[in-house]
């Protein structure tokens, strides 16, 4: 055919539409489950980018803030031997798909740009696999972020709460006023967040070390742990009574609109207030859920390439886009998490990014960088969901602190 072509029409020509042809032929299918309106706006960065390269994208959004929906629908496109060329994933799913030899090396790329001088130990633990690049990070999202309605504060007088106690008492003074306190989804990963919020303030980071990321029996059995599960179910008081099911930027709207004083929340909440055209210290407030001050708990949304029968050519073109300076601003200005490279510049950050930016190189130094449980980054899936199992059931009071405390441990046995 191309033969053909190219004696009716002239060499030149013929040349000139071949390579027509197989540039718009490149292609990006891509599976990810960011479908609310901040997040859409912040992935339409890299949409935006790659088809100025020629490269169409093929969106497939899975919604579900966790994810949990989307790695079922990639699950079975693997086992139909038709996965998408692209996937956002987390933490030890990551390298979960790496050990079945799933993924492509982005070795390629990520080694010609220097992606190693620039993306933190912490994240290449899961950007890398047996010594290749298999994952390109997008960004550094905490989780242990306060999100607050200034106006609800100013109104009661409230200050930003340090401690515990603190939280305890501007709670109160919402409840009173008649403001639903805290703004929270009914689904395990929210639930997960909000619990491991206050496991790492109640025991400080050496104590969320031992019990998530190391497992100790001991740690996950204590008195200290019971703590925490009396304190949820404390905070649990404050949640409306229609918070099941509810999807996590819902949660932020009732905190932007002023019928919620606070969500516990990842910083990719601030997306939705700024997409609301809200500004931080006019509107709202951002800081750490107090107690945990000097640690950040962290994930890292990532991309992987999966192996397919065409060409890596496009892949290894959205791998070294996601990782450009110039992506990282645009995108995690719009998302509200902060860039994966060390070497970016914060100058176009607002507040609540610059105080990301500058709580993460500190949490960092410190060795209190933490992986989040909640999000992936402390244990594997079997771990993670089978404390999800008890953290959920817990909030929905099926079982008292002490009780959850004893499933807590054999849970995770069990899931070993």
């Amino acid at each position: 055919m191309a033969f053909r072509i190219a004696k009716t029409l002239g060499g030149a020509a013929a040349i000139a539409l071949m390579a027509s042809s197989a540039f718009a032929a490149e292609k990006i299918e891509v599976l990810h489950w960011w479908t609310s309106g901040g997040e859409a706006k912040a992935l339409n960065v890299l949409k935006q980018m790659l088809e100025k390269q020629g490269i169409t994208w093929e969106d497939m959004p899975v919604a579900g803030g966790g994810g949990e929906q989307a790695m079922t629908v990639l699950r079975a496109r693997v086992t139909a031997g038709n996965p998408p060329t692209a996937v956002q994933l987390l933490g030890f799913d990551i390298t979960d798909w790496a050990k079945q030899g799933q993924l492509t090396s982005l070795d390629e790329v990520a080694n010609k740009e220097g992606w190693g001088k620039v993306i933190p130990a912490a994240l290449q633990n899961f950007s890398k696999y047996d010594g290749h690049w298999i994952a390109a990070p997008v960004n550094v999202h905490s989780t242990n972020w306060v999100w607050a309605n200034k106006a609800v504060f100013d109104k009661l007088g409230l200050k930003q709460p340090e401690t515990w106690d603190d939280l305890i008492a501007a709670l109160d003074k919402m409840k009173a006023a008649g403001i639903t306190p805290i703004a929270q989804g009914g689904q395990p990963w929210q639930e997960a967040t909000l619990w491991e919020a206050v496991l790492l303030s109640t025991g400080g980071p050496d104590f969320y070390k031992k019990a998530m990321i190391d497992l100790d029996k001991d740690a996950l059995g204590s008195d200290t742990m019971k703590t925490v599960f009396d304190r949820v179910a404390k905070l649990r008081t404050y949640v409306d009574d229609n918070f099941s099911g509810r999807d996590w930027n819902l949660a932020t709207a009732m905190v932007i609109e002023g019928k919620a004083g606070v969500q516990f929340m990842g910083d990719w909440a601030k997306g939705e207030f700024l997409g609301a055209g809200k500004k931080p210290g006019d509107d709202f407030m951002c800081f750490r859920f107090p107690g945990t001050q000097g640690t950040v708990t962290f994930n890292a949304d990532q991309f992987v390439m999966f192996k397919g029968k065409g060409s890596t050519a496009p892949q290894m073109t959205l791998a070294s886009d996601i990782e450009s300076p110039e992506f990282q601003v645009a995108f995690n200005t719009v998302k509200g998490s902060v860039p994966a490279r060390t070497d970016v510049s914060g100058e176009k950050f607002d507040a609540c990014g610059q105080k990301g930016i500058k709580d993460l190189a500190e949490a960092a130094a410190s060795n209190h960088l933490l992986g989040s449980m909640a999000h992936g980054y402390a244990q594997p899936a079997s771990i993670k969901n089978a404390m999800y199992d008890v953290i959920t059931a817990h909030f929905n009071g099926e079982y008292d602190s002490a009780t959850a405390v004893k499933e807590l441990v054999s849970a995770v046995e069990d899931a070993k």
